[in-house]
């Protein structure tokens, strides 16, 4: 996380930091990443960086926690306008995640060059959703009715399961080099098969 004397610069001036860490980082994964980039096009000294964040990985997984707390607000916001249903709001917010222009190389980077650090770090972030505070503000946008699920344990569990779905989807879009179109194909076929279930019994 960043130090204090990071929130107490400007927030242009935060702004053009961060800015310029995402450059770097939708450009190169972070045991490629150059902080000589960085300041260079944020305009500081090597010397003002190390003020503002202990090293390269201070920073990287500042911008990753920020990004996932940004899809975490956008989803909520999708549920709510889906009323609840979770499996169309969970649908649509993956095809806006693979159609979303903005961070498309950060996230390749992210999601493709996965070291033992960054994936306990990217796992412990994306289930952030564990904390009880969390989970209680999605479960209250959810429509239970809808579902086959026995109390809080079993919705847990269950998007659990959706969200690790979701990054192996993301994750095969970029490995893959698919088109949207395909992504957004074999995402729907794995919802279907979570929605109708798997047992004939």
């Amino acid at each position: 996380m960043p130090k204090l004397t990071f929130y107490n610069l400007p927030k242009d001036k935060q702004q053009h930091l961060i800015g310029a860490a995402k450059q770097e980082f939708s450009n190169a994964s972070l045991s490629e990443a150059s902080i000589a980039n960085i300041v260079k096009a944020a305009g500081i000294s090597r010397g003002s960086f190390y003020q503002y964040f202990e090293g390269k990985e201070d920073l990287y997984f500042y911008l990753l926690n920020g990004y996932a707390v940004e899809q975490k607000q956008i989803f909520k916001t999708i549920l709510q306008k889906k009323s609840g249903d979770l499996f169309q709001a969970i649908s649509e917010f993956y095809r806006f995640t693979v159609n979303e222009e903005e961070l498309l190389d950060f996230k390749r980077n992210v999601l493709l060059n996965m070291t033992e650090q960054v994936e306990t770090k990217f796992i412990k972030i994306v289930n952030e959703e564990e904390s009880a505070e969390e989970f209680r503000a999605i479960s209250l946008l959810i429509d239970t009715t809808k579902l086959n699920v026995s109390g809080n344990k079993e919705l847990y569990h269950l998007l659990k399961i959706m969200m690790s779905v979701t990054v192996r989807n993301w994750i095969e879009y970029f490995a893959k080099n698919l088109t949207i179109d395909e992504s957004i194909a074999n995402y729907e076929l794995e919802l279907k098969l979570l929605r109708t279930g798997l047992s004939r019994v």
